[in-house]
């Protein structure tokens, strides 16, 4: 198993070697950093053209802009949204928690939605991936 530990020029170690219950995960950097290797995919939802209200970033929610709800990924992260039925794309930054819908993983300002012409179906299923 040790070799199939990645190793640097020098022949060292590189990355992080974890071992528990004699079981061995090796991570580290490799070509793409962490965060743009992150993609999912789900039900995408959009805020109403009519919503006026604050993000939990602190901003006032504008409908024109691309911006995106996500559970967990940092504010000012931009996630490239895709429609699988359409494989329309928007690139949407991060400025609010949510969606808190089972099943649905992204909630999407009235611009991105507007661009991925989803408003008539009101749900759709997506992937996206950090950029």
């Amino acid at each position: 198993m040790r070799d199939s530990w990645p190793r640097g020029a020098t022949g060292r170690l590189s990355g992080i070697v974890l071992v528990a219950a004699g079981l061995a995960f090796v991570g580290g950097p490799g070509p793409a950093s962490a965060q743009s290797a992150h993609t999912f995919s789900g039900l995408a939802s959009y805020y109403d053209k009519d919503y006026a209200g604050k993000t939990a970033a602190g901003d006032r929610y504008d409908g024109t802009k691309f911006t995106a709800a996500h559970r967990t990924l940092p504010f000012g992260t931009r996630v490239v949204v895709t429609d699988k039925r359409t494989n329309r794309s928007v690139t949407v930054t991060i400025n609010d928690r949510g969606p808190f819908i089972k099943g649905r993983v992204i909630d999407l300002s009235y611009a991105a939605a507007t661009a991925l012409r989803m408003q008539n179906r009101g749900v759709i299923e997506v992937t996206a991936a950090v950029e």
